[in-house]
């Protein structure tokens, strides 16, 4: 007498993984993130210095 199969559900459980499927065309270098970290963080400090003069608050 034959065993009834069992019928599992998929590993992935229904999950698409799109970073198999899509690249960006926008890349950034982390070289270039660390620079515009650095620059806003100089910006934000400026301005918490001199915003008021300079903006008349």
């Amino acid at each position: 007498m034959a065993q009834p199969r069992v019928n599992l559900p998929s590993s992935g459980a229904g999950l698409t993984r799109y970073f198999d499927d899509y690249q960006s065309k926008i890349r950034f270098k982390p070289g270039h993130v660390i620079i515009l970290a650095v620059v806003v963080a100089i910006i934000v400090i400026l301005l918490n210095i001199y915003g008021r003069a300079v903006l008349g608050f």
